[in-house]
Parts: structure tokens; C-alpha cells; sequence
């Protein structure tokens, strides 16, 4: 159960910490209080999605903490699964809002994510909003209650596992059982393009190395007069020493020099060094003449050669290895829709079986849910005769639909107000009195099936007044006996129930809003009873009817 909740700085809420006890606890207040703000904060602890606007004006940060006590072997379960074991079946829950929109999350106080929390917290806690009563006009939400009562989570489960396998090779099948006109485009296609880059016979590295050769022969002139020039600097003429002779000459000089004078032995020795490699040049560069074979007849083959190139990378990619990559693709396509006929031979068998697996499953889904649905009605039936609904005839229309992923089933919950009447959509004829009935008893119901520990209320007794308001009081006091149930009530008749009775306030200090939220001992129930039935103005005889409808109650 929720034993302790802690919130700082939402709204007007500066700082409160609640302590929460087992069975009913309700809360009341004026309105604007912080009722609303109150479930908002429980919400957030819990992983809903939060916004920076909750954070009270002037703070940089709100922060709502939650103890749970007394787990539930399941909750337990879905912690460690989770990676938070539970030590002495407590668990503490925070969240931090920041004024940046950001917000972090801690259980037990290690970081965990929203998702974490709503999966946990779906095991901990039940919280049922002002306008979930708008779930009943939903016949997809009536599916669910229908489920869930049935406890048919494992039904579901396998049908949707064999469904996704049908739609998984039916999409494949799609695909592959194209328009025979379509398809024989798509051959030509590809085909033309596989045999144009097959006929090329590219290679890697081919473009860059035909570049470099029609560099060669386009400057072949300069090249051998460059080479014969650099030949004759370093053999010299008849009447030009050479630059090898020189160089040797040089390098003898500085050797005689060193003899005597030892600062120049170092040039002497670099001198005599190169000396020796420039000896080796002129056979080296008479090499690159003698084997210089520049064809300018080729460049014309290169020209060509490359305009082919630069035609397919216009069409296939950037370069040759993107262009052997599309072939290769393409390729790989074609042999596919070659070989379709094969293969939707082979996905047609499959998906028959597949399909004959879902559609087997979907009945046995619909056959369970029928009879989950009959037990469901006259369990709220029951329910509903409790709190005045007597005449009240609550059914199911089922109705066969087209396989999708809930099933081959169309349901929805139909009612009749009165004997006699004809059964019709909740959308089109409940009122919000009886909306608010009608979600209760679902609630309790389905309350008997999940097995959580708290179920939070937020004005269930919402268009109720009179001896149905006392019936809900009652309701949720049978509930909570073997659960904690936390209620916001406008309603005395509700209040009247209630184990711990918590009381909101505001007042303005400083130019700022405070709330404040506190128990209230047996007297203070009779004042706050007393000014929720008659305004603010408590007589003697609204103080009588509030003790009185406090004794009624057992409190």
C-alpha cells in the first residue's frame, strides 16, 4: 500500500508530507485547494508524463516521493525483473521535475527511467481520474475490461504472437506478388543495367590510373626534354664539365682541407656521400629514357575509356566501387524476381498455415471472452443493484470483425435504464451519475482480478448525490476492506466512510498560496462533514446530520 507520500514545491503545494493508513482514506477540501494537484503528483511519481508548469512559481525544482509497504508477490517479482530487489517489502519511489522541462527518476534510489516506473507502479497502485469515466464510452476500452475480467491476458497474448507471424508473411507475399506487367518492367530494367556494368569490365582503381597515363602522354614532350636536359647538366659536354666531376672534385677539396683542419671533416664526409649518389643519377635517368614507351595514338582509347566511366557514374554511383555495388544489387534483384514464382509458392503454403494458426486462435479467444463477458455482466449487475441501480440492465453486444491485433472480436457494453426499454450504447444514453456508478462497480470487479493493493479515486461520486452517494460510500468502504482505497470526495455521505480523513487548505501568506493537508480527529470530521453539506455557514442541525451520518458509517 501507499504508506507515505511526500511532495515539494507543485503548484501551490509548498511542501506536505502525508501518512496513509490501510482501508479508505479520503480527502476533502474547498475547491482549488490542491485536489487535483494532489492526484497530478501521484501521477508523476508513478512515470506519467509531467511538465514544467506543475513546479510551484519562484522554485526551480518539484519533487514527489512515494513509500510503498506490503508489496505483492507480483509487484516484488516485476521490481527484481527489473533490476530493483525489494529488501524488507518496502519500496521508495521518486521523481525530480526540473525548471529545464527535465526530469529524473529513483527507485529505492538508483536512476530509472518513466517506462520503469509505469510498469512497477501499474502492479502498486490503481489510479482512476476525473475523466476516465470517459473510458466507458469507448467500446475498444470495453474490450479490455472484458480481458481483464476473463483474466485472458495469456489468450491474447498467444493469438497476437500467431496474427503478427500471419501479417509478417502476408506483407512479404505482397510484396513479392507484384503485376505481371510490372514485374516484366522491373526484369528489363534490371537486366539492361546488370549487362551495361558487366559489359564495361570495371576495376577497382581503374579511373585514377587511366587519368594518370593521359597525364603522361599529354606532357610527353616536356617529360624526355625534362629528363634529357637533367642528363646532360649531370654529364656535362666538351666544353661543360660535369655536375658529377664537379661534385667529386668538390668533395676531394674538402677531404684535403680536413686533413689539416678538423672542423671540416663533417662537410667533407656529406660532400663525399653525395658525391657517390649523384654518380649513380645519370644511369638511373638514361634508364627512364631508354624505357620511356609513350603511344600518343593510345590517348584516344583512354578518352574513350574514361567517358564511359564517368557515363555509368552518372547513372550508378560516384565511383567504380559504388557502380560494381549497384550491379551487384541489381543483380541480386533480378535473381529474386527470376525465381519469384518459387518463392510465392513457398510463402502461399506458409501463409495458409499461418492464417488457419491465427484465425484458430481468434476463436478460441472469442469463445473465452464470451463467456467471460456473461460472469462480467452479472458481477457488475450485482454491483450496480448495490448502489440503486436496480433497474439498471447492463449487456454485451459482440459481433464478429475482419482478424486485427485484439482479435476477430467488435465489443462493447450496452444499457437499459429501465425495464422494458431497448439496450443502447453507454455513449448515447447514460448520464454522468450513472457513468460514475457504472465505472465503480467495474473498479471493484476488476479489482478482484489484478490484485493491486491501492485503488485511488479521484470524485467517483461525481453528478451522485442523496442515498447513492451514502451506496458509494459504503461500496468503496467494502472495498477497502481488503485493500487501501484513497478517495477525493465532494460528497459528506462518501466522506462519512472514511478510516483516515484528510483535510486540504489554503491560505495566503507573504503575497504567496500555501497548502496545507492534515488528518483531522473525530470532531474536526464532524465540523468538515458539516460544511460539506451546508456551506460554510454550519448550523446545529447540519453538526447533528454530520455526527449522525458519522455513527451510521461505524466511525
Amino acid at each position: 500500500m501507499l504508506s507515505q507520500l511526500y511532495i515539494k514545491n507543485v503548484a501551490v503545494i509548498s511542501e506536505a508530507s502525508i501518512g496513509l493508513q490501510p482501508g479508505l482514506n479520503v480527502f476533502t477540501g474547498e475547491t482549488g485547494a490542491g485536489k487535483t494537484i494532489l492526484i497530478g503528483a501521484i501521477n508523476a511519481v508513478l512515470g506519467e508524463r509531467v511538465s514544467k508548469e506543475m513546479i510551484r512559481t519562484g522554485e526551480t525544482r518539484a519533487t514527489i516521493s512515494a513509500l510503498f509497504t506490503g508489496l505483492s508477490p507480483a509487484a516484488e517479482q516485476a521490481l527484481a525483473e527489473a533490476g530493483y530487489p525489494v529488501e524488507e517489502n518496502a519500496v521508495l519511489i521518486h521523481r525530480e521535475i526540473s525548471a529545464d522541462g527535465k526530469s529524473s527518476c529513483k527507485i529505492d534510489g538508483r536512476p530509472a527511467t518513466a517506462a520503469i516506473l509505469r510498469s512497477v507502479s501499474a502492479l502498486l497502485i490503481n489510479v482512476h481520474g476525473q475523466h476516465d469515466n470517459q473510458q466507458l464510452l469507448s467500446p475498444q476500452k470495453h474490450l479490455g475490461f472484458i480481458d481483464s475480467y476473463g483474466e485472458l491476458g495469456g489468450l491474447v497474448q498467444e493469438y497476437q504472437a500467431a496474427y503478427r507471424d500471419y501479417m509478417l508473411v502476408r506483407r512479404e507475399l505482397a510484396s513479392v506478388n507484384t503485376d505481371e506487367a510490372q514485374k516484366a518492367h522491373r526484369i528489363d530494367l534490371l537486366s539492361y543495367q546488370v549487362n551495361e556494368i558487366e559489359a564495361a569490365e570495371l576495376q577497382p582503381g581503374e579511373e585514377e590510373e587511366l587519368r594518370a597515363q593521359r597525364k603522361l602522354i599529354q606532357n610527353s614532350l616536356h617529360v624526355t626534354q625534362a629528363l634529357g636536359g637533367s642528363l646532360a647538366i649531370l654529364e656535362g659536354g666538351e666544353e661543360v664539365p660535369s655536375l658529377t666531376s664537379l661534385l667529386s672534385e668538390l668533395a676531394e677539396n674538402m677531404t684535403q682541407a680536413a686533413n689539416y683542419m678538423e672542423a671540416a671533416q663533417p662537410i667533407a664526409e656529406r660532400l663525399t656521400d653525395i658525391s657517390y649518389e649523384f654518380e649513380g643519377f645519370p644511369g638511373e635517368i638514361q634508364d627512364l629514357i631508354d624505357h620511356f614507351d609513350c603511344d600518343p595514338s593510345q590517348l584516344d582509347a583512354i578518352e574513350r575509356r574514361l567517358d564511359t566511366i564517368y557515363n555509368l557514374k552518372k547513372k550508378y554511383g560516384s565511383s567504380i566501387e559504388e557502380i560494381l555495388e549497384f550491379g551487384a544489387r541489381a543483380a541480386a534483384e533480378l535473381e529474386e524476381i527470376e525465381t519469384s514464382d518459387i518463392r510465392i509458392e513457398k510463402l502461399s503454403a506458409q501463409l495458409s498455415s499461418l492464417e488457419e494458426k491465427a484465425r484458430s486462435q481468434a476463436e478460441r479467444l472469442t469463445q473465452a471472452r464470451t463467456k467471460a463477458a456473461k460472469l462480467f455482466v452479472k458481477a457488475v449487475q450485482g454491483e450496480l443493484i448495490f448502489l440503486d441501480m436496480p433497474s439498471v440492465q447492463l449487456s454485451v453486444c459482440q459481433e464478429h470483425k475482419e482478424m486485427s491485433l485484439d482479435g476477430a472480436d467488435e465489443l462493447e457494453l450496452f444499457i437499459a435504464t429501465n425495464v422494458g426499454e431497448q439496450a443502447k450504447s453507454l455513449a448515447k444514453i447514460a448520464s454522468g451519475g450513472e457513468l460514475s456508478r457504472i465505472m465503480l462497480s467495474i473498479k471493484n470487479v476488476l479489482a478482484d482480478r489484478d490484485n493491486i493493493q491501492t485503488l485511488i479515486f479521484d470524485e467517483v461520486d461525481t453528478g451522485v448525490s442523496g442515498s447513492a452517494a451514502q451506496k458509494i460510500g459504503k461500496k468503496l468502504a467494502q472495498v477497502a476492506e481488503n485493500r487501501q482505497v484513497i478517495v477525493v470526495t465532494h460528497l459528506a455521505q462518501v466522506a462519512s466512510f472514511a478510516r483516515n480523513h484528510l483535510f486540504i487548505s489554503k491560505a495566503a501568506r507573504e503575497d504567496r498560496t500555501f497548502t496545507t493537508i492534515r488528518p483531522l480527529s473525530r470532531e474536526e470530521r464532524v465540523r468538515e462533514l458539516a460544511r460539506i453539506s451546508g456551506g460554510e455557514k454550519i448550523s446545529e442541525i447540519a453538526l447533528r446530520h454530520a455526527e449522525e451520518m458519522l455513527r451510521d458509517a461505524g466511525n
